[in-house]
């Protein structure tokens, strides 16, 4: 038996948290799972799993052989990609970081659309608002929408974003418009806890250093939908992205405000580890989202 079956046994039933679960999701027996971690127990010489029939744990040396043995495995994987590179076969799967945002929005579309389009690759989205770290946490890649910081991951700008700072008719016949961001502080405001600068949202003064406006209201919570429907029914001024808000802008049903001093350079990234390769699967999504984005661009002009 080889060390490698051993190692992804192992990873199997971490990942699982347990072997009857593992067992289940790749369709072995507990019983040869159990076998192969037992012998590359053995093969170490360290306790790799705290095991009881109601407790799972990995040890200390299990934590760090866990993190070790998923990169080499990613590495052989890798490998074989770049084999198979050489020939015009484009399969397998990309385990992908999105934001629940990017997902329940209406762009969410272009990974549903990739799937039809390359149905030899199978998609593996796992949603969640925090920043994953890629390489621990095994994700060929993430999408993020944000402004990009000095990083050591290679991103690559897919398609640009505003912010919109927007309020419904209503609110803005009893508050007014406001003119400068600092007006804000004094207003019900809407705060999407996803943002991570949260209450104090940022302007650009174009004479000017950025402008940060402390905001409060009726209502934080972390969901932009959450917050444009909040919106809607009049509850505050709200800082949505632009692929939001455009239906309700488009309709009426919200009002830009203080469009002159919105941040203009974020974006919606695809980012990835730079010390990897980049799999040809995974430069075929890149490719792709990219096009979708701006295919979706030029449809709007039209």
């Amino acid at each position: 038996m080889d060390t490698l079956t051993r190692m992804r046994a192992y990873i199997d039933v971490v990942e699982a948290e347990g072997f009857s679960a593992a067992a289940r999701k790749i369709g072995r027996s507990k019983a040869l799972l159990s076998k192969y971690v037992r012998e590359l127990e053995d093969e170490l010489g360290a306790l790799l799993l705290n095991r009881t029939t109601r407790q799972f744990s990995l040890t200390e040396a299990g934590h760090t052989y866990y993190q070790r043995a998923s990169e080499i495995l990613r590495d052989v994987e890798n490998l074989k990609e770049t084999v198979r590179d050489t020939s015009s076969d484009i399969k397998g799967r990309i385990k992908i970081s999105a934001p629940r945002t990017f997902a329940d929005a209406d762009i969410g579309q272009c990974l549903i659309d990739f799937c039809a389009d390359q149905p030899e690759i199978t998609l593996d989205v796992r949603l969640d608002d925090r920043f994953v770290d890629l390489v621990e946490e095994g994700f060929d890649l993430a999408i993020r929408i944000t402004r990009m910081q000095d990083s050591s991951l290679i991103a690559k700008r897919i398609a640009p974003f505003r912010v919109v700072a927007c309020a419904s008719p209503a609110l803005i016949e009893q508050t007014g418009v406001p003119q400068r961001p600092e007006q804000l502080s004094a207003l019900p405001c809407i705060v999407d806890t996803n943002n991570r600068s949260r209450n104090s949202w940022q302007f650009h003064n174009q004479s000017g250093p950025i402008i940060s406006v402390q905001v409060s209201g009726p209502l934080e919570i972390n969901s932009p939908l959450a917050a444009r429907r909040a919106a809607l029914s009049g509850l505050g001024f709200v800082m949505l992205p632009d692929f939001i808000a455009a239906p309700d802008v488009a309709s009426g049903r919200l009002v830009p405000v203080l469009d002159e001093f919105v941040m203009r350079d974020a974006g919606i990234y695809a980012v990835y580890p730079h010390r990897r390769y980049l799999p040809a699967k995974v430069r075929v999504l890149v490719d792709y989202l990219t096009k979708w984005f701006k295919d979706q661009k030029d449809n709007r002009k039209a």
